[in-house]
């Protein structure tokens, strides 16, 4: 399997982190040197590995929030 590449270019916010401090985190990555994309996943406490997330194009995300908007919690 080739090795994954990736860098974190903004770090947006943090949701949750767990007992073994990994945190759930909003971001902006780049995957194989592509344009970054909004990520939602779990990362280790330094940022070398990450758990299964969703990533978002800045056009999904704009329908995302207009959704989470439209949802009375």
């Amino acid at each position: 399997m080739a090795d994954l590449k990736f860098e974190i270019a903004e770090k947006i916010g943090e949701i949750n982190e767990n007992a073994k401090g990994w945190k759930k985190e909003f971001n902006l990555v780049s995957w194989n040197d592509r344009p970054a994309k909004y990520d939602i996943r779990e990362w280790s406490p330094d940022n070398t590995k990450m758990g299964k997330g969703l990533t978002f194009t800045k056009e999904e995300i704009i329908k995302l929030k207009i959704l989470l908007n439209e949802i009375d919690l």
